[in-house]
Parts: C-alpha cells; structure tokens; sequence
C-alpha cells in the first residue's frame, strides 16, 4: 500500500472531518524517556475531543512499545509510522497533518508537556474571522521536569511582519484552525515551524495570545535552542531563502531576532 493510500484508508477507517476535533501531532525518534509524560499530558486535558497522532521517525529505543500500550488503552492515540525516516521533525510532522481529521491541528514534541487547560484556553480564540492561529506563553523546564517559573511570554498577537522580527509562537503552544488556511504543510527546513507559522499568517491572518502559561519546553544540553550559532545561522536562512527578503530587509529583521533570542536565552 502506497503512503497516499495508507493514511487515506487510515482517516476514513476513523471516520471523516470533525469541526471541533483538534488533531495533536507528535513526532517521536528514541523518546522513551519523556514520552509518557507528554503523551500523559495530552490525556489531561480539560478539552476531551482531540486525536493523538504519534508519528515514529526510526525509534530503536522502547517508544514504539510505549506508544503501543497507550495506542490500545485509549481510542483517541493512534501511532502511524513515517515511510521515509530522516530524523527532522518536518517528515513525520507532515505524515501526522496529512492523517489529521481534526479542524484544528496542534504540535507537541515527544520532550515536552501540555498544562490540562490549554486546548479548553484556546480554542474560544478563534471566534472571529481574522485569527487563524492561537498560541500561549510557556514555561521552561529541564531534563528531571523541574520548573523554575522561567516563564517565556509573547505578545498578545502577530501578524506577518511582526513575526518576521522573530519567532514568538513556541511550536508546542500554536494550534490552527484547517478551516480558513487548510492544511499547513511543513517544508524540510530548519525552524520548520517558525516557516510554517510565517506561510499562515502571509495568508493576512493573525495569531492570538492566550496571554496565559499553558506548556512547559524542556531545555536540555541536546535542545536545538542550545545551540545559538547553529540556529541564527537558520534564521538567516529563512529570511533569505524561504521568505526570499533582501540584504537589507534581512539584516534588519536579523537585528531584532538576535535580541529577542538573546533575552529568551537568558530565562
């Protein structure tokens, strides 16, 4: 069975479309360690009508065992596998929005965790037409899930142009609504997510802030965030190369993202 065919066989055994559905989607490579308590999360939600999509990139550790178990208590977790493991979150986060049934679709990695009323805080945001995409602020925890109160908070809304000064939309608290701006699908970069967010709201959309704390990303020695040097060089990229921006329009978004990273770095 083709991939084309493998997910659309396994949406209609699922059944169709739901408009209040909220379709999770979690990538997971080797993430024995974290994974129940981030799958354990999406389970304590205040909001109960949602699907898990659990997307395994290659795992050689126990995750595909885990997933399993939680995969037979539950209806709701479903476990897909991507055809063509790369190990970058973009590959098995598209297989997941492909597969969603759900109108609006979320994110939340293998590492991190929900706080139980973030779906019921976001969804009443997109009441009107305009807003397309609701995010929250998020706390920092590290690898033991000891918080701190590092609390990262962003403005209470984006448009495009005030997204290019630099990514405020933390990729486990954005959540989208398919029925305005489809199906966002994810290109193989890196700062995947921030380009995703940036192709929505291009559409003339904006994205609202809860202005509540409602997800906890785990900060550790292996976090893409830990890298700096790596990931401006990112930044850069997309301006450049994916938002296709001059030198100079670059270089003065580059200036405001080096110091909103700097100041996000030192929470």
């Amino acid at each position: 069975m083709t991939f084309k065919k493998a997910f659309e066989h396994h949406r209609t055994r699922r059944g169709g479309n739901d408009n209040t559905l909220v379709s999770v989607i979690m990538p997971m490579h080797n993430a024995e360690r974290y994974l129940r308590e981030a799958v354990e999360s999406v389970l304590a939600q205040t909001y109960e009508k949602w699907e898990l999509l659990i997307i395994d990139d290659a795992s050689t550790d126990s995750s595909v065992d885990i997933a399993n178990e939680y995969v037979s208590a539950d209806p709701r977790i479903h476990l897909l596998h991507n055809p063509e493991p790369i190990q970058m979150p973009s590959a098995p986060r598209n297989v997941g929005v492909h597969a969603a049934r759900g109108r609006y679709i979320a994110f939340l990695d293998s590492d991190d965790v929900w706080f139980p009323q973030k779906l019921e805080q976001q969804l009443p945001l997109f009441h009107d037409n305009r807003t397309a995409i609701v995010y929250s602020n998020y706390e920092k925890i590290d690898d033991k899930s000891i918080r701190s109160n590092r609390i990262v908070s962003s403005p209470s809304s984006a448009t495009y142009n005030t997204l290019l000064l630099g990514n405020i939309i933390g990729n486990l608290t954005g959540i989208y609504d398919t029925h305005k701006v489809g199906k966002a699908l994810i290109q193989n970069i890196h700062h995947e997510d921030y380009g995703m967010w940036l192709s929505i709201l291009k559409q003339g959309y904006i994205a609202r802030n809860t202005e509540t704390t409602l997800a906890a990303y785990r900060e550790t020695s292996r976090s893409v965030s830990s890298n700096k040097l790596r990931v401006t060089s990112w930044q850069w990229n997309i301006y450049r190369n994916v938002e296709h921006l001059s030198l100079l329009r670059s270089a003065y978004y580059f200036m405001f993202y080096a110091i909103k990273a700097t100041y996000k770095s030192l929470i």
